[in-house]
């Protein structure tokens, strides 16, 4: 898939279905020479030399879940917001983030507390804003105001917030808003491969609404590339020069 974008780094989330296991993530970490990184999935009780493991693999932080199921329940495999507080030294002390997926309501009414954690939180998809009421709604405009904390950063994947598939021009004002808020501290998300979406959208299609909707090609830049290195711990130059090396012998790169 990263092929096919034209994409040479990404992240990987890991979904609520694999559970608390992230052995695929890991094994496609390990493979890829420092060009993926990893959020994954754990409970508070996962051991120091664990976390330790995770991070030399690529790991960069844990996702949170207060999203609910067409159950009423969390997703099975998720784990909660609460499990954030216990996390939250460890996750310092680390350097890593935490990623939360749930409602713009939630995110509105937790967000302060969970500032004062002190870590990088990470919205997924734009925040969940609610459609209905859109760019006006006071809970997505406090979350716009609370990005510009410069702690809270926001993924920019559409494809769960529209409910205008294939063409996503409900979720135009919100990316609009979202670029205007903090530019600085927005990424760009697939959602590829699209777990529980039926039909599974096109990634190829939604990254060139993403280009059309950002015009600014250095705004462009900022989300796809700079943003994300300084987010996840990507050294660029390095891991190419690491790659290079690897392909053609030491000294023999270029």
């Amino acid at each position: 898939m990263r092929k096919t974008l034209g994409v040479e780094f990404g992240v990987l989330t890991q979904p609520a279905p694999y559970g608390h296991d992230p052995a695929a993530m890991v094994a496609a970490l390990r493979a890829s020479l420092g060009q993926l990184r990893g959020i994954a999935a754990a409970e508070p009780d996962i051991s120091d030399e664990t976390l330790a493991d995770w991070h030399e693999a690529g790991i960069r932080g844990l996702r949170f879940v207060e999203m609910r199921a067409p159950s009423g329940g969390r997703y099975p495999g998720s784990v909660g917001f609460e499990a954030l507080t216990k996390f939250a030294p460890r996750l310092r002390e680390l350097g890593w983030q935490a990623q939360l997926w749930a409602s713009i309501a939630d995110h509105a009414a937790l967000l302060p507390g969970l500032l004062r954690l002190g870590l990088p939180l990470t919205l997924d998809h734009m925040g969940c804003p609610d459609q209905a009421r859109g760019t006006a709604d006071p809970d997505f405009l406090s979350v716009l105001d609370l990005m510009r904390s410069g702690q809270i950063w926001v993924k920019l994947a559409i494809c769960r917030v529209s409910r205008a598939a294939p063409d996503y021009a409900d979720a135009r004002p919100l990316h609009e808003a979202l670029l205007a808020a903090a530019p600085d501290h927005l990424v760009w998300g697939s959602d590829w491969p699209h777990v529980r979406l039926a039909p599974a959208p096109d990634a190829g299609r939604l990254l060139d609404f993403f280009a059309a909707w950002t015009p600014d090609e250095a705004l462009r830049r900022r989300i796809l590339v700079d943003n994300p290195a300084r987010l996840y711990g990507f050294d660029i130059a390095r891991i190419k020069d690491e790659a290079s090396e690897s392909i053609f012998g030491k000294g023999e790169a270029g």
